[in-house]
């Protein structure tokens, strides 16, 4: 008897506490967005006659299309020896002709790839002259700022449309970019010499790291930043990195490679900074003062993004933090998130500052040279079908889509969560990272369900096309399946 009452004590216990944590949190209040507006390309016209230019290529053929390849390269080399000669303002007439160009020859080396070699030369040094045209613009300035956006976003689109068209092979994985001279330590690595302070932007697999890198008013291609730090007298590099899980480390570069990128580009100061030019050692010492910080105490990660409260850090504030106690503002231009779905969906991960510096706007800053950028075809590929899937589920989110959090999984999260408490305060870490509530941990989960199962869809379809249209899917597409899958989903 007193074991059946025992046994009905447990399960009525049991049953409490499973009522008790599965008490659903409130939202957090809905907070207001940065003042702007996202930027739209407005041209689905000009992406469809691309695409029809593109096939009328294939049917025309490389022979054929000879004279009008040749013609478009000269062009292109002309318009790029003008913007290296002067500088320009941001409204002149040869940067609308590079834009279009840039794109309508993309077409012509999509459907004939001996070609690419010379667009890849082309398109970057195109990013190279533009960022020092930048230097001389005012980035606050809303019509600047969509200008280099559009030339920088632009032709990196371009070009990575037709990589994704083109054989194996048919161009390296490293492709190099500006020659900033340094004198700080340097570390080989896979064929490249990267330099102390040298600026690692990179991009994870998860679906928030899609999210981090495409919410966003500029929306871009990286979620993550870290910063190399080459040890002076043993040449031991590190790579200081703010994880969710965990906060700010130093991390080896085996232990930064195996957590999954799927790009890698390598940014440097200029060595005509004047900072630079004053202290060549700068960015050396502001990469050791990072590394300095980060093993001297805990720096939890700051999912507010508050980038001016330095007890936290998220990855950004590794290197503006770092540069900026040595004079160097990084991000020129700061990173704005406005759209309203865009803010009730982050608002749900923590975050509280809207205006901020996200990770793919370092790309455009003008105190900064690109030095390398690592692709591979196929991770190149998984990158464009990530970005296409929360594009699709960003304008869920606009439309009023929400990431539930279900009650009855949240005594399960809560528990998960209590455990993880225990283990920092040991300093262990566990399946709930530190200052992450159970309700956006659990919120984290569903994301992650729905997007793989969008991603799934929009795999099928693509393949789809492929068998049927011979070629793989273009950007717009994979946005036009992804929505039509996460309407069904949605549906469901």
């Amino acid at each position: 008897m007193r074991a059946r009452k025992a046994a009905t004590g447990a399960v009525l216990a049991a049953v409490i506490l499973f009522v008790l944590l599965s008490i659903p949190a409130p939202d957090p209040p809905l907070p207001a967005g940065a003042a702007g507006k996202p930027f739209t390309w407005k041209q689905d016209e000009k992406w469809k006659a691309l695409e029809s230019s593109f096939l009328e290529a294939r049917e025309i053929g490389c022979k054929g299309l000879q004279p009008r390849t040749a013609q478009g390269f000269k062009q292109l080399r002309q318009d790029l020896a003008v913007l290296s000669a002067a500088p320009v303002k941001p409204d002149a007439r040869v940067l609308d002709r590079l834009e279009t160009l840039t794109f309508a020859l993309g077409t012509t080396v999509a459907a004939c790839p001996e070609g690419i070699p010379r667009y890849i030369e082309l398109v970057t040094k195109t990013r190279s002259v533009m960022k020092r045209q930048s230097q001389r613009w005012d980035l606050d300035d809303r019509t600047v700022r969509d200008r280099l956006y559009r030339m920088l976003y632009g032709g990196r689109a371009a070009l990575e449309e037709v990589m994704l068209q083109a054989p194996a092979g048919s161009y390296p994985g490293l492709i190099r970019a500006e020659d900033a001279d340094s004198v700080t330590p340097a570390f080989a690595f896979q064929g490249l010499t990267l330099r102390s302070g040298d600026i690692l932007v990179s991009r994870g697999g998860a679906p928030t790291s899609a999210l981090i890198a495409r919410g966003n008013d500029y929306p871009g291609n990286f979620s993550h930043v870290a910063l190399l730090h080459v040890d002076e007298k043993t040449g031991v590099p590190g790579i200081v990195e703010s994880h969710i899980e965990v906060g700010v480390v130093v991390s080896s570069v085996q232990d930064y490679i195996r957590d999954k990128k799927l790009r890698v580009m390598v940014l440097r100061p200029r060595p005509d900074l004047p900072q630079v030019k004053a202290d060549p050692m700068l960015p050396h010492r502001a990469a050791k003062r990072a590394h300095d910080e980060a093993r001297s105490r805990h720096i939890p990660y700051d999912f507010a993004m508050d980038f001016r409260d330095p007890s936290k850090w998220f990855c950004s504030e590794v290197a503006s933090w770092a540069y900026g106690q040595h004079g160097v503002e990084l991000w020129k231009g700061t990173t704005r998130m406005s759209a309203p779905g865009v803010v009730r969906w982050l608002s749900y991960f923590g975050v509280t500052h809207f205006e901020t510096q996200a990770p793919a706007d370092l790309e455009y800053d003008p105190q900064l040279a690109v030095v390398a950028e690592w692709r591979d075809p196929e991770t190149l590929w998984q990158d464009h079908v990530d970005n296409a899937v929360v594009e699709a589920m960003l304008e869920g989110a606009d439309e009023g889509d929400s990431i539930p959090a279900p009650w009855w999984k949240l005594a399960a999260v809560r528990l998960a969560k209590g455990y993880s408490v225990v283990l920092n305060w040991f300093g262990g870490v566990g399946p709930v990272p530190e200052g992450m509530d159970a309700t956006a941990a659990l919120r984290n989960l569903e994301l992650s369900d729905l997007h793989e199962k969008v991603k799934a869809g929009v795999l099928s379809r693509a393949a789809d096309f492929r068998r049927s249209q011979g070629y793989r899917p273009p950007y717009w597409e994979l946005v036009r399946m992804a929505n039509e899958v996460r309407k069904e989903e949605m549906r469901r």
